[in-house]
């Protein structure tokens, strides 16, 4: 066999469909976020404006953040020491799992080092603890708990349409009245920015006798008082059997969680491949977290602020008549191309002719013909930024012959 022919011949595929990625070459600014330098391939460089970044409130960038981890290096040095069963459980990670627990009003937390991690480990878990268990999973959460989920045989794994809780109530009605059960689900949904219903899905696992394990990841650090969350802003929190997030986005640091009664938490530990078997992160990442989360739930003038601008920005794009998603009721902010080329050709000339950098989405991330531009303001996004950006979108609509309503390509 030919094995380098079958690669080409997959890259080919991706290329013909136009949706084959390039990453491109940024390094941001520390102080100036969403400023970016972008380096070309011929080493040139220019600065541009970042509208697609998921550290929604650059976090990355603050100075109490930063001053942690460098404090950090300072005392402990680089890297944990390996995995935690072994050398690798400091100081940093058992005061940043009691702050999390805290965050979401849980008895404990566990870390993982990336919400890909937490998802996939856990729900992978969960079916070696609970035999026979029945995970109901809407069809649009993310790849890692679709990857975890998949753990189980296939008829533990029942899959109901997005956000209808009708079908969901069918399939939960049609299961053994016995078996174990467990409705996933996310709060905010990264692509469509929609929400989920929080408190009708509780209601209908205390009815049907069903734990519930909910993803904030898009959502933890920009909704509730203090930031935990949509289940913190819908009153739900204590609901909750399992809350999994991220460190990476609103936290602006890197790393996964899980939150929940200490005796999920500390069967998960004792189970869970994915955590037994990978390092833990570095203290420094652990440091920066535990101070970025201590000064969120301080400062809800920050989600006050994100809110507004994403507000702002939807509200500007459909008077110019561009196709915002109506799906989106949250910070999300997708613009329906419709069509893989044109989404990438309106995203190069964007960054290459106007400085600003959002990335295509393109199928598997989204469903063909959905293609997106996502952008996701933060509070450092502004008026002038938007006046720039809008008004080259408005350019582009036209001059890529993208339909004004709809997002259609012609």
């Amino acid at each position: 066999m030919d094995y380098k022919a079958a690669f080409h011949n997959a890259l080919d595929r991706v290329r013909e469909e136009g949706r084959y990625r390039v990453f491109i070459d940024l390094k941001r600014h520390r102080g100036d976020f969403p400023v970016a330098t972008w380096t070309r391939e011929d080493g040139t460089t220019a600065d541009v404006t970042v509208w697609c970044s998921n550290d929604y409130l650059g976090q990355g960038q603050n100075p109490v953040v930063l001053d942690a981890m460098h404090q950090a290096i300072e005392e402990a040095g680089a890297g944990s020491g390996g995995t935690r069963n072994i050398s690798g459980t400091t100081h940093y990670h058992v005061e940043l799992e009691r702050e999390l627990a805290d965050w979401h009003g849980k008895e404990a937390a566990l870390l993982f080092t990336s919400g890909y991690v937490s998802n996939e480990a856990t729900l992978s878990t969960l079916y070696k603890i609970l035999p026979g268990l029945i995970v109901f999973s809407d069809e649009l959460n993310h790849n890692s708990m679709i990857s975890g989920i998949r753990a189980g045989a296939r008829e533990q794994r029942k899959v109901f349409r997005h956000n209808d809780l009708d079908h969901l109530e069918e399939l939960l009605a049609a299961a053994p009245e016995g078996a174990p059960k467990l409705i996933a689900f996310e709060s905010v949904y990264s692509m469509d920015g929609d929400i989920a219903d929080i408190p009708a899905i509780v209601k209908l696992a205390k009815q049907y006798g069903a734990l519930t394990y909910i993803d904030e990841v898009h959502a933890v650090g920009m909704y509730g008082p203090r930031g935990g969350g949509v289940a913190e802003r819908d009153g739900v929190m204590a609901d909750i059997d399992i809350i999994e997030a991220t460190l990476a986005k609103a936290v602006g640091v890197m790393g996964g969680y899980i939150a929940a009664d200490s005796v999920i938490v500390d069967a998960i530990r004792s189970y869970a491949d994915g955590f037994i078997f990978t390092s833990s992160l570095p203290p420094a990442l652990a440091a920066g977290a535990l101070s970025s989360i201590r000064w969120l739930k301080t400062h809800n003038e920050i989600r006050e602020a994100h809110q507004e601008r994403a507000d702002t920005l939807k509200a500007r794009m459909r008077k110019a008549g561009l196709p915002v998603m109506e799906s989106s009721v949250s910070h999300i902010v997708p613009l329906l191309v419709g069509d893989p080329v044109h989404c990438k050709l309106i995203s190069d000339i964007l960054l290459e002719e106007h400085g600003i950098y959002v990335q295509p989405i393109n199928f598997p991330t989204v469903p063909r013909g959905t293609e997106r531009l996502r952008f996701t303001p933060t509070p450092a996004h502004t008026d002038e930024m938007m006046d720039k950006l809008l008004d080259a979108l408005e350019q582009l609509w036209t001059h890529c012959n993208i339909a004004r309503v709809g997002g259609v390509a012609a």
